[in-house]
């Protein structure tokens, strides 16, 4: 839980960070006025996004983050909560079912794993000492072509563990070092953007502008464990001369 003696509350319940429990209808009780953005409604009908625009509070809910993971039978997948306010995530939850932990953030008021404040750990800036992940799938070609021409630079680089909600943690311990997204679902990235930058790593676009929820449209994103891994991988893994506002130009904003 957060400590309530280092936590500015940001208009939240009196006391901090409310609790998750019920079933996910019960969420929009526990902020009044609040509404429901999950994966599953939006796959289903995709104008559900449009309540991100709206001046509720919204609920970003991914109940089974890790879906293929999960139905293959293997490792990891996770489940995964965020509250944005007036277009910045402000709280954040993600639980591993497996191991029973979870993670936590509140803006201002810093990251948390079983009661202990998270920080990240400094570590190495050395290009051949960084592990990470880059997700390839949705990449332009000649990124992705730029890539693999220089991978051979990191010491690991995977095409990471398919879970987001697994991947965030991963950075904040120092089981890797970065990871490279292009398709920025809210539900699959709001809970670990929130939660990696309040732990001191770094989470933005490409351009080096701020995650925002509603700009689901927009690609690319690069979470990192230090500010300063965070400018070294994105100088390495983006081809010279790419245009500075890379992230202001619209992807697909399929599901």
């Amino acid at each position: 839980m957060v400590d309530e003696r280092q936590t500015h509350k940001k208009n939240l319940p009196a006391n901090g960070l409310p609790k998750l429990t019920g079933q996910p209808p019960a969420l929009a009780a526990l902020v009044p006025g609040s509404v429901v953005v999950g994966e599953e409604a939006a796959h289903g009908d995709p104008r559900i996004l449009q309540r991100l625009h709206t001046s509720s509070d919204v609920w970003l809910l991914d109940p089974l983050d890790g879906t293929a993971n999960f139905a293959a039978g293997v490792e990891p997948f996770s489940m995964m909560v965020a509250l944005s306010r007036g277009g910045e995530t402000v709280a954040a939850w993600m639980l591993d079912p497996l191991a029973n932990r979870l993670v936590l953030a509140e803006q201002g008021s810093g990251a948390w794993e079983e009661g202990r404040r998270v920080q990240t750990g400094v570590g190495t800036h050395i290009l051949s000492d960084l592990r990470g992940a880059v997700l390839r799938r949705f990449l332009p070609e000649h990124i992705a072509q730029h890539i693999s021409a220089v991978e051979s630079q990191f010491e690991v680089l995977t095409a990471g563990t398919r879970c987001a909600g697994a991947d965030y943690p991963m950075i904040s311990r120092g089981k890797m070092h970065f990871a490279l997204y292009w398709r920025t679902l809210p539900w699959d990235h709001a809970p670990g953007v929130l939660f990696l930058n309040e732990a001191g790593g770094k989470a933005l676009r490409l351009d080096g502008t701020a995650y925002i929820p509603a700009e689901h449209g927009r690609p690319s994103l690069l979470a990192a464990a230090s500010p300063c891994i965070w400018q070294e991988v994105r100088r390495t893994l983006l081809p010279s001369g790419l245009p500075s506002g890379i992230a202001g130009n619209k992807a697909s904003s399929n599901l």
